[in-house]
């Protein structure tokens, strides 16, 4: 399997936990700075790699009045400021080709939203600027599906390129975890990820903006990194109830210390076994 570096993350077989968290949106420069501190102190406690995320733009809201972010320049001048500070690779959500140059020049990682997995002309775009590239995988495709992504990527050149589930749809509103999806897109030979908070999403449950179901991130985010995730995802927010997106799903800060410790206990155990080969 590639191990792929975000800064100096590395993320693979072998290596570290790595978190990918932070608060849904960019909300103001202050709040991201004090959610990146208070993030960061914890993953360096922990001896996690961390790379911070929040996105300038959030193109797939519920509702037209929803909250869609503070726009792309204040977006990457408050992300450049948290990387400086905190010296902390990012990431960002990138929805439209347009802005993948001016994303590029300040993110470690291109984020690839789920619901534009299969956009060839994004997925170039993004394998161009050389950075790193996390696809989050379709909640409409299979595992096996997510080796197409992959390749539009490959084919610029760049194998930088991480995998991401978030949950299948599950009928209308409602998600599940095939936790077979790790082993099947390592198969592609490129590292993974579970987004812990997103899977437990229910989308548009609520018609203007989805519902989710919390209690539910700590023992999905255990089985995932068992059943081989290489690293976590997660939203992450002081006050999630009061968030300006995805409220029902963020976690809260104040569980996140004791969360990440279980999780880190799963995955050094994890690291430790041999991989059982199966004769077909």
């Amino acid at each position: 399997m590639n191990k792929i570096h975000i800064g100096r993350v590395e993320i693979g077989e072998n290596t570290p936990l790595t978190l990918i968290g932070g608060p849904c949106a960019i909300e103001s420069k202050e709040h991201s700075l004090e959610m990146c501190d208070k993030i960061k102190e914890i993953t360096d406690k922990l001896k996690i790699q961390y790379i911070f995320k929040s996105c300038f733009n959030k193109d797939c809201r519920s509702s037209i009045k929803s909250f869609h972010g503070i726009g792309m320049e204040a977006g990457l001048n408050i992300l450049n400021e948290v990387k400086k500070t905190y010296d902390v690779p990012v990431t960002t959500d990138v929805s439209n080709v347009a802005w993948m140059k001016d994303a590029a020049e300040v993110a470690d990682m291109i984020q690839i939203p789920a619901y534009l997995s299969r956009q060839t002309h994004l997925l170039v775009a993004a394998g161009e600027t050389g950075k790193a590239v996390n696809i989050k995988k379709g909640q409409f495709l299979s595992p096996e599906q997510m080796l197409n992504a992959a390749m539009k990527v490959k084919s610029t050149g760049n194998e930088n390129i991480l995998l991401t589930d978030r949950g299948t749809f599950f009928g209308y509103n409602n998600l599940v975890n095939d936790m077979r999806c790790f082993h099947i897109m390592k198969q592609s030979g490129y590292p993974t990820c579970y987004d812990a908070t997103h899977s437990i999403q229910l989308p548009a449950s609520l018609v203007t903006h989805s519902g989710g179901k919390r209690q539910y991130i700590p023992p999905l985010s255990r089985a995932a990194i068992s059943a081989g995730a290489n690293s976590i995802f997660m939203e992450i927010h002081d006050k999630p109830n009061m968030a300006l997106c995805d409220s029902k799903s963020q976690l809260n800060i104040k569980y996140l210390e004791e969360l990440l410790i279980q999780i880190k206990a799963v995955y050094d155990l994890v690291q430790k076994m041999d991989e059982i080969k199966y004769e077909q």
